[in-house]
């Protein structure tokens, strides 16, 4: 009834200028967007403003009815459209034909090292929101990984800005070619979920410019991102979601994001700074915007009524608040209000496809060695010639992972399990038995997962773990092959919003089973799902461990496809898997999650600086249990004739690569910069560049990476800018962080 009043209202503006020789300047499609602003906000009275500027509901903020002008509907995202929930309410609405298709989470898609496949997954999301009527996605997130504990890091794009930077320009351009707004978030800082709402960031100017801020940077400069969420935490005192540095002094003045900046739920906590420091737009819910108090309170915000009293006795200005509703108009105008908007499309097989194809890129094979001392005795992929009964292990196998992980937990069109996608594959070709292994504790309490009060996962299961282990060992002993499945889930405690993992390991004794079941058959594959890394004390005696995700609708059948070969593995790791967590620089200088400060709020210290990840494993000289980049193929690749060209603004890196194996794969190679030494402590080597390759088996092909001089640049904190220093750089190209086959050098 909503959306019908909005298009009622629309008519009737349009209507009531029919008498006159043209539409009003807002509501004319030729007329340039900045002209349309000027005149809708001419027209607009102070009330109409300051509505534009906070939320009405849950998930929507206001238009002008009066004038046409469309309310603002966004969703949570970045992995698929949420289902509409109440008014006012976390639960959902009830709606029948709100299901999505639930694609794989960033981690996987950063996996994939594939810009590419990044456009087609924000072409598609973009589709689907669009179709739901949204006009701004909650995402994609960027934060870096700098702790393992981060509950959020499953959401985010790994620990390398240059990666992230890459993945996310194409994400946000093919959500916005739908006329949908990507909502780049969490601006800045928001690296843990451990006290999330008081944590004050400490950080150096550089780490902040080197580390923390270029994929934001790429995704509003480059991608031209329509929006940016703020982040809960603080840095130098202040909210990020209304930091004068950061929204100010960066985004507007630095990068002239031309968007609309937008609080995070319940992130907003006082109005003067939120009228002065960059804020437009505040979302929550209830008086405190996030969990208590008067329900439908958004008159209560601090950009509500407060705001428009201020106003009216004179005591702010209504320069800012034009400057907000400028930015909330062209939000609108590059939206809802735009004529040659597409229509999208939802819930469709191509949508699952390219979600599929996403994660058969993004599996990552962490490891692939023979079974016995046979060298052609691999495991993975399976051989159904051989393997005539599969055992498959693990909670994981038939737990649904669409739902939970907090805001971004979905109501998926359908989820395929990695049990039902290899049994699917194997056919008729091999019997696949499951047992469960072990049992999350989580779902004997609550009676089975839950979504909304209703039971959507029932696998609880009551019996002692002894039993369930004893089960599992017994049916690995009978298989000619096992396929362990487990890893985190989405939980609180695991990887999920609001907060932080307790430790490296792995939950519900899995080591142990997994220790058990490699004693039982050497044919054992691991496959872990989560979004982190985790700990892995029985690697040497699992012949073959995989990295899975979570991968969404086609789950299982991707994941299958590696298993079985259909698909050769191609994904690479986006962050490092430390061997234990005091090899992570965040946890070896023991800031983590943050001390008392004298302010009387909770401090975190970055003292790490910009030895984030890789970086830090390289300057300890810390061997990681598998490093930044590495993954495995079922053919194998040669790198060959490194040169490297100074072309003035880029340097040219060319090498041959060749497919040495009997099937066809693809390679993403890398290139790793290593800059001339300094005064000023340097990473040994930083990514640079990459570039994915399909090759066919025994096929060469010359691989081009060109690099931006302004990519070989340090952040200098006395002139407040990146500076590119000058003398001999050394460039070096291969498979992974670790594995580095060539090796040259170029002085200019």
């Amino acid at each position: 009834m909503k959306k019908l009043k909005l298009l009622l209202f629309a008519c009737t503006a349009a209507s009531s200028v029919s008498g006159q020789s043209s539409l009003p300047v807002y509501l004319d499609n030729t007329k340039p967007i900045e002209q349309r602003i000027e005149d809708a906000l001419s027209r607009m009275t102070l009330e109409e403003k300051v509505a534009m500027c906070h939320a009405q509901s849950k998930f929507s903020s206001a238009g002008v009815a009066r004038l046409g002008i469309p309310e603002n509907w966004m969703s949570d995202g970045p992995h698929g459209v949420r289902p509409e929930v109440l008014w006012d309410e976390w639960n959902q609405a009830g709606w029948t034909n709100d299901s999505c298709i639930a694609f794989p989470a960033l981690t996987c898609l950063a996996a994939t090292w594939n810009p590419e496949m990044a456009a087609r997954y924000g072409k598609a999301i973009g589709e689907e929101a669009r179709y739901r009527n949204k006009n701004v996605l909650l995402g994609p997130g960027v934060n870096i990984y700098r702790t393992p504990l981060n509950g959020r890091n499953f959401e985010y794009m790994g620990e390398d800005p240059f990666l992230a930077s890459q993945i996310v320009v194409p994400y946000v351009r093919g959500v916005q070619s739908n006329g949908v707004a990507a909502c780049v978030k969490h601006f800045a800082l928001n690296n843990q979920e451990a006290y999330r709402h008081e944590v004050n960031v400490e950080v150096s100017d550089r780490a902040l410019h080197e580390i923390y801020l270029p994929a934001f940077k790429a995704a509003v400069t480059e991608g031209k991102a329509w929006a940016i969420m703020g982040a809960y935490n603080k840095y130098k005192g202040q909210h990020a979601c209304h930091n004068q540095y950061l929204l100010v002094d960066v985004l507007r003045k630095m990068w002239h994001f031309d968007g609309v900046a937008v609080s995070d739920w319940g992130g907003v906590h006082d109005t003067r700074e939120a009228i002065y420091n960059g804020l437009d737009m505040e979302f929550g819910s209830w008086t405190n915007g996030l969990t208590w108090g008067e329900s439908n309170a958004y008159a209560s915000y601090f950009l509500a009524t407060p705001y428009l009293k201020l106003l009216k006795e004179g005591k702010a200005s209504e320069k800012e608040l034009d400057a907000k509703v400028r930015n909330i108009l062209r939000l609108a105008f590059r939206t809802t209000m735009n004529a040659n908007r597409p229509f999208g499309s939802f819930g469709t097989p191509e949508h699952a496809l390219i979600g599929r194809q996403v994660a058969q890129e993004g599996i990552v094979l962490l490891k692939n060695s023979p079974a016995t001392p046979k060298k052609e005795d691999f495991v993975l992929p399976i051989d159904f010639s051989k393997a005539k009964k599969i055992a498959v292990i693990g909670e994981n196998a038939i737990k649904v992972m669409t739902v939970g992980g907090g805001s971004s937990s979905l109501k998926a069109k359908y989820e395929i399990s990695p049990l039902e996608g290899i049994k699917k594959y194997a056919g008729n070709r091999a019997e696949v038995v499951f047992a469960r292994g072990y049992v999350n504790d989580f779902l004997s309490k609550e009676g089975g997962m839950k979504h909304d009060g209703m039971v959507i996962n029932d696998v609880v299961d009551t019996r002692p773990a002894e039993e369930i282990t004893a089960e599992a060992v017994a049916a690995a002993k009978n298989a000619d092959v096992v396929i362990f499945i487990g890893g985190l889930n989405k939980y609180d405690g695991q990887d999920c919003e609001g907060g932080d993992r307790k430790g490296l390991e792995l939950p519900y004794g899995q080591d142990k089973v997994i220790a058990a079941l490699a004693k039982a058959n050497k044919n054992l594959a691991v496959v872990i799902i989560s979004g982190n890394a985790v700990a892995m004390p029985w690697v040497n005696d699992a012949p073959a461990v995989v990295q899975a995700w979570y991968n969404g609708s086609e789950a299982g059948n991707a994941l299958a496809a590696i298993l079985t070969g259909e698909a050769n593995p191609s994904g690479k790791l986006p962050f490092s898997f430390p061997v234990e967590l005091k090899n992570n620089g965040a946890h070896a200088l023991g800031q983590y999650p943050g001390d008392s400060a004298p302010a009387g709020y909770l401090n975190e210290k970055y003292s790490e600086d910009i030895f984030v990840g890789y970086r830090w494993l390289d300057k300890q000289k810390i061997k990681p249990l598998f490093p930044f980049g590495h993954g495995l193929s079922y053919t194998n690749f040669e790198y060959k004739n490194l040169k490297i060209t100074d072309n003035g603004e880029t340097v040219s890196v060319n090498f041959d690569l060749t497919n040495t194996g009997k099937r066809e794969g693809s390679e993403a190679s890398q290139v790793y910069v290593a800059l001339p030494e300094m005064k000023i402590a340097m990473p040994v080597k930083q990514l640079k560049g990459f570039a994915k390759t399909r090759l066919s088996a025994g096929e060469t092909r010359t691989v081009e990476i060109a690099i931006p001089k302004s990519q070989l640049s340090y952040w200098d904190e006395s002139k407040n800018n990146f500076v590119t220093p000058t003398g001999t750089f050394e460039f070096l190209a291969g498979a992974s962080s670790a594995d580095l086959r060539l090796k040259g050098k170029l002085k200019f």
